[in-house]
């Protein structure tokens, strides 16, 4: 009989793409734990459910994620059962997962590079996007760039190289995408799901020589926007202007979180229950 519902899958990272890939794991009946950085730096926030690092809870589209102090905590949250909320560990080096024996572990950090995910970790290692390649540093590697392979599960080789151009929605690129010209502390002067409009300022940066605003290139709805008091480096991306101007976009999981999380959930299935490869 295969091993699937009620495994552990642990997921590095609770971002945006990481958020859908934890909906369809939790969906499909897995068990699920996730673990963060100290300061995750989402910008699609209303999506992440990161933000129980910073709030102690989150919810999207229905799935519960709570803090969980320590291994201890983390282990009481999955006992809870499949009505309990998903359990996000600050861990990010992967110290738990001796003690935790997942079923998979699936590399959801997306920082275009390999920041110390390995086979062997777990039975199955799924890795997302550029930077892994199949079969040397996780078991299945799943497409992250939009287009015709989006999603596509690889077990030999890499995904499609970075190229620092977000994907275009709507027929926008770089327009869409804000990024901090200076370091600073963060300022909102917009909320999530507001509309914007080219030239308007959504934050400030507040650094050692003064205030800078940053403004947007576009008209449209902002649907990211980094937290308030956030130290952000110079070069961050700190906020999103979607085109579409659909407000409810700005709260649901999107297109791309969702095909990736059916490439997550495809490798696990495949692999975790000894299908061919």
């Amino acid at each position: 009989m295969p091993l699937i519902h009620g495994e552990l899958v642990v997921v590095r990272g609770a971002g945006d793409l990481a958020t859908g890939c934890i909906l369809r794991l939790v969906r499909a009946g897995f068990k699920v734990a996730a673990l963060e950085s100290a300061r995750p730096s989402a910008i699609r926030r209303t999506v992440c459910l990161s933000e129980a690092i910073y709030e102690g809870r989150a919810e999207v589209e229905g799935v519960r994620a709570v803090r969980a102090g320590s291994l201890e905590e983390l282990e009481a949250l999955l006992a809870a059962g499949p009505e309990g909320p998903v359990p996000i560990l600050e861990d990010p080096a992967c110290a738990c997962l001796a003690e935790l024996h997942p079923l998979a572990l699936v590399d959801a950090i997306i920082a275009k590079r390999n920041l110390g995910t390995r086979r062997g970790m777990a039975p199955v290692v799924v890795a997302l996007g550029p930077g892994f390649v199949a079969g040397v540093d996780a078991d299945a590697v799943v497409e992250t760039n939009r287009g015709h392979d989006l999603g596509r599960v690889l077990l030999e080789g890499g995904a499609e190289p970075d190229t620092g151009v977000p994907g275009l929605i709507a027929g926008m690129g770089r327009e869409r995408v804000l990024h901090a010209p200076v370091a600073g502390e963060v300022e909102n002067l917009k909320s999530i799901g507001d509309q914007v409009r080219a030239g308007e300022p959504v934050l400030a940066l507040h650094g050692p020589d003064g205030r800078v605003l940053v403004s947007p290139r576009i008209d449209g709805i902002l649907r990211g926007l980094i937290r308030p008091g956030y130290e952000a480096p110079a070069g961050l991306k700190v906020a999103d202007v979607d085109p579409r101007c659909v407000r409810e976009h700005c709260f649901t999981v999107s297109d791309k979180a969702r095909a990736i999380a059916g490439g997550v959930l495809e490798a696990i299935l495949r692999l975790g229950n000894g299908g061919c490869r």
